[in-house]
């Protein structure tokens, strides 16, 4: 075969396999594609669903805030809020509205399951979803502020759940209930603030505004089916299937546009909280939060006791920042967070200047009353436990009376070390002794001596003064 030939065949091969080669990727992108396409599902249609259970908090509403935009970056058809829940805070549940009010995904709220509630604040998100439901034998409404002293925001507490004049009997009753005189002067800004957050939401998604003010005014509540009979909320759904079918085909507002619901067929994916917000859930229960600040002030009184432990010094630092994050995010009372302060400069106080206890016991006595106060004991899901607040007590004690012991048992023990340890010591003159001067010996070690009286070599002696490093001596007696 000529060289020629043999260059075209090698020229050949090459472009086959290349032509291979270029086959055998398209295929596996193709088939890549594939499997991505049939493991990812479609998001347009999509229903994601989030639950509320609980108190609503800075973690709740970062939970929520986070479920809407996943449902938008997925292109979801509906994300579905399934809601028990008792209030919250004011600032967690705005933070939740405004996300509501900007999503670019339909949001329904479900008070679910039968049983739940959406009390105070849960009313207000009910009345800001495009779409509201309740199972049945669920509540909504006392929806009354309760303004405390803080930097948190005003949380929001359920009243007492019973309509006055008896209007809970089912019939639709549009005059304005005539409003409670306020107590104080703050009191009626937060309850009118109140009234024109929640009249604004219910105009918004064309609700019943007039019982949306008793419920603000007079902590107004209404079972489910009178909740629809009112046009507080859209329908009674059992289950979520149910919710899909109800919100089937209607109307509802997005980025000022009318869309039309097709819901027919959606899957439902649930969003869990991430590690993220459960440790934010976590922490941001004030006990929690007490209990933190705790181990934080002791881990650090350890450690200045203990210089170079490291260990106690490191998790107290960690534990005290997160106990303070977490009264940051929380309403708290000036009196509360002051009362804590002082407690914990005492019983840090304590560790440098030792006071027999009398700073530790008074420090834990503080920071004790100051977390008793330091949130409204109304709010819901954000109470103090009274028998947390008890032992924390009875171990600040204990451990107060156990540092006034020691530094009691202290005080009677004899000197074991320094100058006024030497005084009384006994020991020998050394061989070199001559007269009243010389070395002797005490406690293992060769010290410079003098005497006022002449003494004898391996005489025992007796130190009675210390004179830099030369000891004064005078014979030792014998009993």
């Amino acid at each position: 075969m000529s060289r020629l030939a043999i260059l075209a065949e090698r020229d050949g091969r090459r472009r086959l396999s290349r032509q291979v080669f270029a086959a055998a990727l398209f295929l596996a992108g193709a088939l890549i594609a594939t499997l991505a396409a049939a493991q990812a599902p479609d998001g347009a249609r999509t229903a994601y669903r989030v639950d509320i259970d609980g108190a609503i908090g800075p973690a709740t509403a970062n939970h929520v805030t986070r479920a809407i935009e996943t449902a938008a970056a997925r292109d979801g058809a509906l994300l579905i809020l399934r809601m028990d829940t008792p209030g919250g805070l004011d600032a967690s549940m705005r933070e939740i509205i405004q996300a509501i009010l900007a999503s670019p995904v339909p949001v329904a709220v479900h008070v679910a399951p039968s049983g739940a509630r959406a009390a105070s604040a849960g009313t207000y998100i009910l009345y800001s979803a495009h779409i509201a439901a309740m199972a049945p034998g669920t509540t909504l409404g006392a929806a009354t502020p309760v303004q405390i002293g803080g930097g948190g925001g005003s949380p929001f507490s359920p009243g007492s759940g019973e309509e006055p004049d008896g209007s809970a009997s089912g019939s639709e009753d549009t005059t304005p209930a005539s409003p409670t005189a306020p107590q104080s002067a703050s009191e009626a800004k937060a309850v009118n603030d109140a009234i024109a957050y929640i009249r604004g939401l219910a105009e918004l998604r064309g609700r019943n505004a007039e019982w949306a003010e008793r419920a603000v005014r007079e902590a107004a509540s209404l079972p489910a089916r009178e909740a629809v009979a009112m046009q507080v909320a859209d329908f009674i759904a059992a289950d979520t299937g149910a919710l899909l079918a109800g919100a089937d085909g209607r109307e509802v507002e997005i980025d000022g546009a009318m869309q039309t619901l097709a819901l027919d067929g959606l899957t439902v994916e649930a969003i869990e909280p991430g590690w993220r917000t459960r440790v934010l859930a976590v922490i941001t229960d004030p006990n929690v939060a007490v209990i933190l600040m705790m181990i934080g002030v002791y881990g650090l009184f350890f450690e200045f006791l203990n210089p170079g432990a490291l260990y106690p010094g490191t998790i107290g630092a960690i534990c005290l920042l997160l106990g303070l994050y977490a009264m940051a995010v929380l309403p708290i009372t000036i009196a509360g967070a002051a009362l804590i302060l002082l407690g914990l400069a005492l019983m840090i106080a304590e560790a440098f200047a030792p006071s027999f206890g009398v700073l530790g016991i008074g420090g834990v006595a503080s920071f004790v009353i100051g977390a008793a106060i330091l949130v409204e004991p109304d709010t819901p899901g954000f109470e103090i436990s009274w028998p947390l607040m008890a032992g924390t007590a009875l171990a600040g004690l204990g451990l107060g009376l156990m540092v006034a012991r020691f530094a009691l048992r202290a005080l009677t023990r004899p000197v074991a070390t320094g100058r006024e340890e030497m005084i009384g010591a006994t020991g020998t003159t050394e061989p070199d002794w001559s007269g009243t001067h010389g070395h002797v010996f005490v406690h293992g070690e060769r010290w410079k001596a003098v005497s006022k009286s002449p003494l004898e070599p391996g005489q025992a002696v007796r130190v009675t003064g210390v004179d830099g490093l030369t000891l004064t001596v005078t014979a030792e007696t014998s009993p």
